[in-house]
């Protein structure tokens, strides 16, 4: 298969709700109003009370108490709100994969580092809505689920990189696609946001010049994070050259500043979105 046809057929298994897609088609109609998207958010207790969990944690900073889904849409306002909604229905889909628990377990970890690098240097950096940039970081890299679910051993080989090889490059070896093309046409697939699909479908590419700002931070996130996980064993310059994070202002004390982050928050987020991952802490 090649990566569209992985995901199709992904998508036929790993469903977003009638739930979201009662969100979405409100969220964009410009007649519905705050209220109208929290009666349907209300509906699922599971998601109203994920969205306050998270509304209320640390990651936003919020002064007051967020105890109602109102509030909370017009204090995060609709964009943010939706974005929540669909980090809780993507890992929602996910759970009917059948694979090893410790596999999950460092999937899930893995991802939500990324999501947290990718938020904290956008509020670093003074990126207007850096919040907004967690769920690229959370969604980046759902294609590995896709491999996993038909093929689990090519996921296995991918895994296992040299020093003188880069995780995307031995995914296109293997499976003739990487994991971010896969989870670009996933995402179109369930008619995502293209402001989500663009950057995730080219987290790989070197070329900034025709990058948008988000692609560009996805691009150093994935790196940092990998560096701590997969790529624990390849030296900085391998994944990040000096050119690329300076390019976006990145110096060495915003990457070690950035890992703090994620320590500090990870498990508040992964207990949150994924219980299950919050329990190796």
């Amino acid at each position: 298969m090649n990566s569209y046809e992985c995901a199709e057929k992904a998508s036929e298994i790993f469903v977003l709700s009638d739930s979201f897609i009662r969100i979405k088609e409100l969220i964009d109609d410009e007649a519905s109003t705050i209220d109208d998207i929290a009666d349907v958010i209300l509906l699922d207790p599971a998601l109203a009370g994920t969205i306050l969990k998270l509304a209320n944690s640390s990651f936003f900073n919020y002064p007051g108490k967020i105890d109602t889904i109102s509030k909370a849409v017009l204090v995060l306002g609709i964009t943010e709100v939706y974005n929540l909604i669909i980090a809780y229905f993507t890992t929602d889909a996910f759970k009917s994969l059948s694979a090893d628990p410790e596999y999950l377990e460092a999937f899930w970890e893995q991802t939500v580092d990324c999501a947290l690098i990718i938020k904290f240097l956008g509020y670093q950096l003074q990126i207007p809505n850096s919040e907004r940039l967690f769920i690229l970081g959370l969604l980046h890299n759902l294609g590995e689920l896709i491999v996993q679910q038909f093929m689990p051993a090519k996921v296995e080989a991918c895994y296992h990189v040299s020093t003188l090889e880069l995780p995307w490059q031995k995914q296109k070896e293997i499976l003739n696609f990487s994991y971010g093309e896969c989870s670009g046409d996933l995402l179109k697939l369930w008619q995502l946001p293209y402001s989500l699909i663009e950057p995730i479908r080219n987290q790989d590419e070197d070329n900034f010049e025709y990058l948008t700002i988000e692609t560009q931070l996805l691009y150093v996130a994935k790196r940092i994070m990998l560096l701590s996980h997969q790529c624990k064993q390849h030296a900085q310059s391998a994944l990040l050259t000096d050119e690329k994070i300076a390019n976006l202002n990145i110096d060495q004390q915003l990457i070690s500043a950035a890992r703090n982050f994620c320590d500090m928050e990870r498990l508040a987020i992964l207990a949150v979105l994924n219980p299950s991952a919050a329990m190796i802490y």
